[in-house]
């Protein structure tokens, strides 16, 4: 214990029980670690300010917490979440717009506004369960996404691995859902300007939408911008809910459990 002025500051150990269960979401901490923190609480000047930080440690003896300390979580990186597409009315509710749609399902589930301008980018910020995020839409069109993302993921230093993509697909089947690691841009011109602007570098992962393939001998330019019907617009709403559902796992419990609830042909019977 050391004093400092009118404040006396003390360092407490305790095992991660029930007590710091309430304090810290099991995320922050495994189930076997215990808490070493430091503690500032009043004596005799009520204008001093009540502060905890913490750390891991090894397992120690309980302790008893001051009334009036104030816990603070570790800070954690907040996760990037882009959906591609292309802006202005003339392509709303398109196939190539499906990105778009995603983060504005996950969006209006969590309560999160994207309607801040950042980076060339539709753009919010919130959190999804205890994990800070932000939300963008690119407004470069589909083929210049990079000049919206790179800047976004530099600006705000977010890791790589906590870069995920949303985008389109033709290679899958309609409404069905593909998270990867990783990868390289598969010829989707938006994920190709992407890992051209983050300086060649595949390493983050990305949520493809399947949008199936043209029909006929139809162009894909001219399909990927065509509406959906009211059948397809059902199907993708399930779709959708696969897809928040999907997020939420990937932030809250990791990539290899969410890769097993959206790859596997189970995953919609898992959310009735």
């Amino acid at each position: 214990m050391k004093v400092t002025g009118a404040s006396i500051v003390s360092t407490f150990r305790f095992p991660y029980s029930n007590t710091f269960h309430r304090l810290f979401p099991s995320q922050f901490l495994p189930s076997s670690s215990s808490l070493s923190f430091s503690l500032c609480y009043k004596r005799a000047m009520p204008q001093s300010q009540a502060r905890c930080s913490a750390t891991y440690s090894s397992p120690a003896s309980d302790a008893a917490l001051p009334s009036n300390a104030t816990l603070v979580r570790p800070k954690q990186h907040p996760w990037l979440i882009v959906g591609l597409g292309n802006p202005g009315k003339m392509y709303q509710g398109t196939r190539h717009n499906v990105g778009f749609e995603m983060v504005d399902a996950i969006a209006g589930v969590e309560g999160i506004s994207v309607s801040t301008i950042s980076n060339k980018a539709l753009f919010g910020r919130g959190f999804i369960g205890n994990i800070p995020v932000m939300l963008a839409k690119p407004q470069t069109f589909m083929n210049a996404s990079g000049e919206s993302v790179a800047p976004i993921v530099s600006y705000y230093k977010v890791p790589l691995n906590q870069v995920l993509l949303i985008y389109d697909d033709l290679d899958l089947p309609f409404a069905k859902l593909r998270l990867l690691p990783k990868g390289g841009h598969g010829g989707h011109n938006g994920m190709r300007s992407v890992i051209d602007r983050l300086k060649g570098s595949r390493d983050f992962p990305r949520l493809r939408i399947g949008i199936g393939r043209p029909p006929g001998k139809m162009d894909a330019v001219n399909f990927v911008v065509r509406p959906f019907n009211r059948q397809e617009r059902e199907e993708l709403d399930m779709t959708f809910q696969q897809g928040i559902e999907a997020v939420r796992i990937l932030l809250l419990e990791g990539f290899n459990k969410s890769a097993t609830f959206v790859n596997s042909s189970k995953s919609m019977e898992q959310l009735d």
